[in-house]
């Protein structure tokens, strides 16, 4: 009987909306010009380059350039986007701002008394008694506290001078190892200003990831953090040269300096400011070419390799950026995400090169419902009210799956209509109009979990699924653009234009750099391939990297020149569509060919399953051996505890339910239906799974510290497991 009135209820809602559509259709028309809308989306972003542009005819004869020219046709194809620079990169160009040191100084003159870098006070930190009795400790925050663009120069050229006075030399490495804050980039720019390269580590890096990082690079002088300072009581004795650890000082406590290994020195970081306002040390600009950064990667095949990056590959990518995505002059960004990955620290860079305040946050105090807030405070983004933002596929799958959880824990009635309203704005925005008042009555109160006014969120880091980005970019009403890019690529490649209202694809090339398909015979991706040329996709421009640290037998892998251009091979598999648009469609390293002779792409698939409510995180395996792939599950808590209660198993503890026959098969079968909505072919479903009890963390060695899987360590770990799997 509900089923009935819910479905009286959303046809004469439907009716409702059909009768607004007829009357509101012409002004609409009239109003937004939905045609052009379109036109701007399928506008082509990239073409082929005329072959003849790559060959240095002088070294060759006629008859050999023709051959260069068929060969490039068959197996190679490369792309240079359609779009010419825009102001800020022109600006730029006109002001010889080839260095980070020079984007500050530029900045500190243009913008001095507004807004640069905030931070959120911190007033008081108490117990809060939760309903079930438990005790947890909350912040009670105030507003937050700006440094102007001028102040935040002084302060990072004192710091850079404090550091010379401690002994620090221009050129000489300096490791940075602390979480996403305005003392971060501060302490970055005071080393630019000395022509010292930072050393940048992943605050959830393991201590083993630690040590390696600062041992390799050589580094005597480490910046911290105070919650991070006591791992250096162990990791002293790994790290011999380290002489001097500053530590960005907490709000609240004192820091605790006694303890640590004798004859290095502890200092405070404002102490080094202060130390830096006497000094007569002058500033030593560092030239284009030199090392801004020694970046390293996350390390998801092994060891982190650490990344040479100079500031003439961070400019490049600051220009291409800018040139990609529309800032104006009240936007306001909340900075989150970790500074030691390339994407932040560039997207900040960007923010600081055009005057755009930068408010820091962490996950967790950034939202109301975040689990340090504490209850009648506001969380970080309410305050705030950012209007730009960065993010990671991780993060927006969660933010997914928090509004599907929502929407499904409401009534009948609830749900259809939200499912009506989701399918009636996705319909009207694939033709090119907008639907502000259902964005007013429904969607901008999501919005406001953010603070209501983000315009943008870019993207990066990971591929992001076709769903998640349809689902967030509807709900939150806001350009969700994603890019493509690496490391080794200066976070530069492709980011996808504003305008363009396709999902799941990364974009046209930057104007700094093109993007090359060449043929790999092994996985049948070839360039002559139908619809699309398909290949490995290979970047080459000003954001490629030289190479990386103490590794020169990989650089000569990975990295080639031709013609006067720097080039690096991705190990991505990408098609480039109609429009010049790529989409990243498989990784040589993720590919395994089933005994049928099947090609599962497992890192694709794993990308389709996470956005499954029941999954927090999955790890798909494939033997060659066999037909068939088996899945490592790391399944959401809640959603464990909802499907115990429909199989009568509420009263079963979390690693009861993980061992549980009855759990583990009803699983399955959602992850099974899960696939076919995802359109997933069903030799890429997996056949069997093992529900994991343990969330995998970086402590654990499972994922890296951007949370990237590490599929030879959880092989190792759970090989037990994968044999019963295919054995059953």
């Amino acid at each position: 009987m509900d089923s009935f009135w819910v479905q009286s209820a959303i046809g004469a809602i439907k009716a409702i909306a059909f009768v607004y559509d007829i009357i509101t259709l012409p002004v609409y028309l009239v109003l937004q010009k939905p045609w052009k809308r379109r036109q701007d989306s399928r506008r082509v972003k990239a073409k082929p380059i005329n072959q003849k542009m790559l060959v240095d005819e002088s070294k060759y004869a006629p008859d050999d350039i023709e051959a260069k020219i068929v060969r490039n046709d068959d197996n190679e194809l490369t792309y240079r986007t359609t779009d010419p620079p825009r102001d800020v990169h022109v600006k730029m160009l006109q002001e010889n701002i080839d260095t980070l040191e020079k984007v500050f100084n530029y900045v500190a003159k243009t913008y001095t008394s507004k807004r640069c870098l905030g931070t959120r006070q911190i007033l008081s930190e108490e117990d809060e008694v939760q309903q079930n009795g438990r005790v947890f400790k909350k912040y009670n925050l105030g507003d937050y506290k700006w440094k102007t663009f001028t102040e935040a120069e002084r302060t990072a050229a004192n710091f850079g001078r404090g550091l010379r006075e401690l002994g620090q030399k221009p050129r000489e490495n300096i490791v940075i190892f602390a979480e996403t804050r305005a003392e971060w980039m501060i302490a970055a720019h005071g080393c630019f200003k000395q022509a010292m390269p930072i050393v940048t580590v992943y605050a959830t890096l393991g201590d083993d990831g630690v040590a390696h990082c600062i041992t390799e690079t050589e580094v005597t002088t480490v910046i911290t953090s105070h919650d991070l300072l006591p791992k250096f009581k162990t990791l002293l004795d790994k790290c011999p040269l380290v002489k001097t650890i500053i530590y960005i000082e907490d709000q609240l406590q004192k820091t605790e300096t006694t303890g640590f290994k004798e004859g290095v020195k502890i200092l405070p970081f404002n102490q080094v400011v202060k130390t830096g306002q006497d000094s007569k040390f002058e500033h030593v600009p560092p030239k284009g070419d030199d090392i801004a950064i020694i970046m390293y990667t996350s390390g998801s095949t092994g060891t982190p390799k650490g990344v040479l990056l100079s500031h003439k590959n961070c400019i490049a990518t600051m220009k291409g950026f800018v040139d990609m995505v529309p800032i104006y002059p009240d936007d306001v960004l909340i900075g989150f995400l970790p500074l030691a990955h390339v994407f932040e620290l560039v997207a900040e860079s960007v923010c600081l090169m055009t005057g755009v305040p930068i408010g820091y946050s962490t996950p967790l105090t950034l939202i109301d419902t975040s689990s340090k807030i504490k209850r009648g405070c506001k969380g970080d983004a309410t305050v705030l009210k950012p209007t730009c933002m960065t993010s990671v596929p991780l993060i927006l799958d969660r933010i997914s799956k928090g509004i599907n959880d929502k929407v499904n824990s409401g009534s009948a009635f609830k749900k259809s209509l939200f499912k009506f309203l989701y399918q009636y704005k996705v319909k009207w925005v694939q033709r090119g109009y907008k639907t502000p008042l259902i964005d007013k009555l429904v969607f901008k109160k999501v919005a406001k979990l953010m603070g209501g006014k983000v315009r943008i969120i870019m993207s990066g880091g990971a591929p992001l699924s076709a769903d998640t980005h349809e689902q967030i970019k509807t709900c939150l009403c806001l350009e969700l653009i994603q890019g493509y890019g690496l490391t080794e690529t200066t976070s530069g490649a492709t980011v996808m234009d504003y305008r363009d209202m396709t999902y799941g694809r990364t974009g046209g090339p930057l104007t700094v750099c093109d993007i090359r398909l060449v043929n790999w015979e092994e996985g049948n991706y070839r360039v002559t391939n139908k619809p699309y040329p398909q290949g490995e996709v290979l970047i080459g421009g000003e954001c490629v990297s030289q190479g990386y640290y103490k590794l020169p037998g990989k650089t000569n892998e990975d990295f080639f020149e031709e013609d006067g251009q720097r080039w690096f091979k991705t190990g991505d598999i990408g098609e480039i569509q109609a429009d010049g648009v790529l989409k990243i469609i498989d990784r040589k390293k993720d590919l395994v060919k089933l005994q049928a002779g099947e090609y599962v792409s497992l890192g694709k698939v794993e990308s389709e399953l996470k956005t499954c409510g029941i999954i927090e995180n999955i790890c798909v395996y494939g033997d060659p051996t066999k037909q068939y792939t088996v899945a490592l599950v790391v399944p959401n808590q809640n959603h464990l505890e909802e499907l115990a209660q429909k199989h009568g198993l509420g009263e079963k503890t979390f690693e009861e339910l993980c061992s549980s026959p009855i759990i583990e098969k009803a699983i399955l079968k959602e992850i099974a239906e899960h696939a076919r909505k995802c359109k997933l072919q069903k030799y890429e479903v997996p056949a069997a799974i093992t529900l994991c009890k343990e969330v995998w963390s970086p402590d654990m060695g499972l994922v890296t510290a951007a949370f990237k899987l590490k599929r030879k360590d959880i092989q190792d770990r759970y090989q037990h497991d994968i044999n019963r799997m295919y054995a059953s």
